[in-house]
């Protein structure tokens, strides 16, 4: 069990994650620890500066990217490691089985390379008999179609052809896009889940009604209690063996009724906040599971929260908040 009253708490990617990092500290404060916040990232001017302290590093991608975050353990004290961009997720993956002693609630480096790439996780998902948009080949493309970038995240780069003339001039595109059938009616559900990592129970699935979103962060959500949706999430985390954080992207083909899976990342997503408020406490779960605890799970949460967001400034000088 653990004895110390002291909790340090490393974000790979947690720029604007402050909402996720204060109810951390809050939910600290509930067992008496005081749970600092570190946040690796490629610049020291970012808004998890008013939180926490900043450790600017190399990208995820760079050869010598695990033995910097090891580093940074060892330097700093810490005790919970949290991906929450998804070229982070591998890499805390990888730091969970060099560092035994630190907590990192992820599901393994198999699972996490495969949900970051999107051919492959839709291979595996139309393998397993997870209902999924129907996914072509090049050559045999009926329209409209959604492509999206193999290994790309936060919508970046994602194009719609509505007939083969709009289709992009790439070499190899079979390659580096997915290429899916584009649903136009349709309604977009996140689902915020936490698979316990002590006891493989699932704690919490909780879906929420994705409203508005910009540069592919949601902005505006509400919890809606879905059976269906939460019985099709608890069976992909299990045949897909997730666990710790993990946001499941569903859309509801409304012509149909049918949801199908859009993709999954093994970490957490930046709207999890909305679920936290419904009575779905991650953050806590996260919390009792570092101090030795199973998580208690959320059987009870409210349907109806609404989760909207607005801009707030964090302004630097000379790297320093002012």
């Amino acid at each position: 069990m653990y004895r110390s009253r002291k909790l340090n708490v490393l974000f790979l990617g947690g720029a604007k994650r402050v909402s996720f990092a204060e109810q951390l500290i809050k939910a600290g404060k509930e067992y008496g620890i005081e749970v600092s916040i570190f946040s690796h990232e490629l610049s020291d001017c970012e808004p998890v500066a008013s939180v926490g302290k900043i450790i600017v590093g190399s990208k995820y991608a760079s050869p010598g990217i695990d033995a910097e975050i090891d580093d940074i353990i060892s330097t700093y004290g810490i005790h919970i490691v949290l991906p929450f961009i998804d070229p982070g997720i591998e890499v805390a993956a990888r730091c969970k089985d060099r560092n035994p002693g630190v907590f990192v609630p992820v599901s393994s480096v198999e699972a996490s390379h495969l949900m970051f790439d999107k051919i492959l996780s839709a291979g595996e998902f139309c393998r397993l008999g997870i209902p999924v948009p129907k996914t072509y080949v090049v050559g045999d493309i009926s329209y409209p179609a959604i492509l999206k970038p193999r290994c790309g995240s936060a919508s970046r780069g994602i194009m719609i052809a509505n007939s083969a003339d709009e289709m992009p001039h790439v070499d190899g595109i079979a390659d580096k896009y997915l290429i899916q059938q584009y649903i136009a009616d349709r309604e977009e559900y996140t689902v915020d889940c936490y698979v316990g990592m002590h006891d493989n129970e699932v704690k919490c699935a909780v879906p929420r009604l994705r409203i508005a979103t910009a540069g592919g962060e949601v902005t505006k959500t509400e919890t809606r209690h879905l059976p269906a949706l939460e019985e099709l999430a608890r069976h992909v985390m299990a045949l897909l063996k997730l666990r710790g954080a993990v946001t499941l992207q569903f859309i509801r083909d409304l012509e149909s009724g049918n949801f199908l899976l859009m993709e999954v990342n093994p970490r957490l997503g930046g709207g999890v906040i909305c679920s936290i408020y419904a009575g779905a406490n991650i953050a806590k779960m996260i919390i009792e599971e570092s101090i030795g605890f199973n998580a208690v799970p959320a059987r009870v949460w409210q349907e109806g929260v609404l989760m909207t967001r607005y801009m707030k400034e964090v302004v630097f000088l000379n790297s320093q908040i002012i």
